[in-house]
């Protein structure tokens, strides 16, 4: 919705978005720049497309409503034809008993708009506004079922004569409107809409087998027939920028497509197996916004930690975890939080997988001779204040990254190692000095990634006496008072908002209560009971007598346990409090704890 400079700036004003000086200062930048000021203040993320059109709201007493496109029965939405919807930017997603039909609208201030949509839909309508991404991703349902239309264009193509190689490719097989580039448009979009991250095309001695990686966890959705596979390949190379007769070596490149009027980055990898080349494609959202720390997962001594951590002046904060537990989502978090008009914020990463605007994020490129020391290097010329590094890869790297530390920058980085504690003695194995790890790192992050209970699916379950006995041995909780510190732990949690509203599990005499998840409910693609993800963390914070440990070089093991009576309360805990509140399983915490 275009809302005037004017009432942006009551907007702004009344919802407490922004000070009167910094509302100036936007005024002026947006005279400056030419552009209109509802412009500035999403640019500089004064304030979120949401923020906005909710004060507005508000402030012309239209209803706001965040629709849940999963919601929308096919009856409701089709009393506006799909045309019209689209031309208005307007969705009827409800209709009462009584026939008072619910329309929510981007723009309810077009007052043509509103009288023509009365008209075809009746005058007992009661008008809500609501943001342009929420309007366009219910318009999505028009769509209908996409994995049927990806079935219907199969089973066209399996009657076809099956391509002897991929040499056999036409030009005609993979043109925009062939059925193949329909295959692949398909198969896309159905990933999409199912939260995929990943998006893998595998040829078999008989059939191409597709999977998607939903919530950290690989599933087979769909087989094509093997005869695609050579017009497939070539397809996404083009749209990848890639050489469509090279078979032998591996290749890497990236297109963006958008759905539902959001814009995703596809990250193609293209490798030769002994059936053909199989293809990996990361889903990258373009548009996704920085969430809180909080909604991360976050909360009570990692919380503090991190926090306090991350403000320092100079010294380093690193990451750790294994590929995909979610260490690049936190990075864009703390960096969102710190970026501000007054801060320089330099990064290189490999990839670029969140674009955050005000911060020169670099790409590496190893071919070119853009590794991340070369990077680091070059980046300590650029007056920066913050540095993120993507990943701490080498003793080059390492020492670099530590000087820029002790020069006053603030240094953040990424890992691999199993736990908070096991990232000081492997900066001690790249050949770092103990007395200058102690003296700049700050704080270490362990993370991993369980994925989320739905909570309409969740089933509640009492566990046996032995089952709460073994839950105490893998936990590491001391026999004698297990239960109080359990108990002590999921108030503090509760308390902090973790499972809402979910009644405690505990009490000082054991656990009453635990979660599994349905297998039969399906919904929105969440057909084994689960739906998103959330982080399960472990923060260490470098106090005095950990770096007199570190320059003694002690061992992980030694540094973790000192962390813990520090209060550092270890991912395997974080994991089991979470699972008490209902937010995910004992068992998935287990799972991800393996890794």
């Amino acid at each position: 919705m275009r809302i005037s400079d004017d009432t942006i700036e009551k907007l702004l004003g009344r919802a407490k978005l922004a000070t009167p000086d910094q509302i100036q200062t936007l005024k002026e930048e947006a005279t400056r720049l030419k552009l209109p000021l509802q412009d500035i203040v999403l640019q500089q993320q004064v304030a979120t497309d949401r923020d906005l059109v909710k004060a507005f709201s508000d402030f012309a007493q239209i209803p706001f409503v965040e629709l849940d496109p999963q919601n929308i029965s096919s009856d409701v939405l089709n009393q506006i034809p799909e045309r019209i919807a689209r031309q208005y930017n307007a969705v009827l997603f409800k209709i009462d008993d009584d026939g008072t039909r619910h329309l929510a609208m981007e723009d309810p201030d077009d007052v043509q708009a509103v009288n023509f949509l009365q008209k075809e839909v009746g005058i007992n309508t009661k008008i809500y506004i609501a943001t342009r991404q929420n309007i366009l991703s219910a318009l999505e349902n028009y769509r209908g079922d996409v994995n049927q239309e990806l079935s219907s264009v199969v089973e066209s193509q399996e009657e076809e004569t099956p391509a002897a190689s991929q040499a056999t490719v036409s030009e005609q097989d993979i043109t925009e409107d062939s059925p193949i580039a329909q295959t692949v448009n398909l198969l896309l979009e159905y990933a999409i809409r199912s939260h995929a991250s990943d998006v893998h095309i595998e040829p078999r001695e008989d059939f191409v087998r597709v999977r998607y990686r939903i919530d950290g966890v690989l599933r087979e959705v769909n087989r094509l027939p093997s005869n695609v596979i050579g017009p497939l390949i070539s397809r996404i190379k083009i749209l990848a920028n890639l050489k469509i007769d090279e078979h032998r070596v591996p290749q890497d490149g990236r297109f963006k497509i958008t759905v539902g009027g959001k814009a995703y980055a596809l990250r193609v990898s293209v490798m030769p197996v002994t059936d053909g080349e199989k293809i990996a494609m990361r889903i990258l959202d373009e548009s996704s916004q920085a969430v809180t720390l909080e909604q991360l997962g976050y909360w009570g001594y990692s919380l503090k930690t991190i926090k306090q951590t991350m403000v320092e002046p100079n010294g380093m904060v690193l990451l750790t975890g294994p590929t995909g537990s979610g260490k690049s989502t936190s990075l864009f978090s703390i960096l969102s939080i710190l970026n501000t008009p007054e801060v320089n914020i330099s990064t290189i990463e490999d990839p670029v997988e969140y674009k955050i605007i005000g911060v020169n994020q670099t790409q590496a490129n190893t071919k070119a001779g853009m590794t991340f020391a070369n990077g680091l290097r070059a980046m300590l010329r650029q007056d920066p204040n913050i540095i993120m590094v993507g990943e701490i890869r080498d003793s080059e790297t390492a020492d670099l990254a530590i000087q820029a530390a002790l020069t006053g920058h603030m240094v953040f980085s990424t890992l691999h190692t199993n736990n908070a504690a096991g990232s000081l003695p492997r900066l001690l194995d790249m050949g770092i000095e103990p007395f200058l790890i102690a003296s700049t790192v700050r704080s270490t992050v362990g993370q991993r990634l369980v994925r989320r209970l739905h909570r309409a699916s969740r089933q509640a379950y009492n566990p046996t006496p032995e089952e709460q006995q073994e839950i105490i041995k893998l936990f590491g909780f001391p026999t004698d008072s297990a239960f109080k510190m359990i108990h002590e732990l999921e108030k503090q949690a509760a308390d902090a908002g973790i499972g809402g509203d979910t009644p405690l599990s505990t009490d000082e005499n054991g656990i009453k209560t635990l979660y599994h998840a349905d297998s039969n409910f399906n919904e929105d693609e969440a057909s084994d009971g689960f739906k998103g993800r959330v982080g399960i963390y472990e923060t260490l914070y470098n106090s005095p007598t950990i770096q007199k440990m570190i320059i003694a070089r002690a061992t992980s093991a030694q540094l973790q346990e000192q962390a813990i009576s520090e209060g550092m309360m270890t991912m395997l805990t974080d994991g089991l409090v979470k699972a008490l509140r209902g937010e995910t399983t004992i068992e998935e915490v287990l799972r991800v704890s393996r890794e």
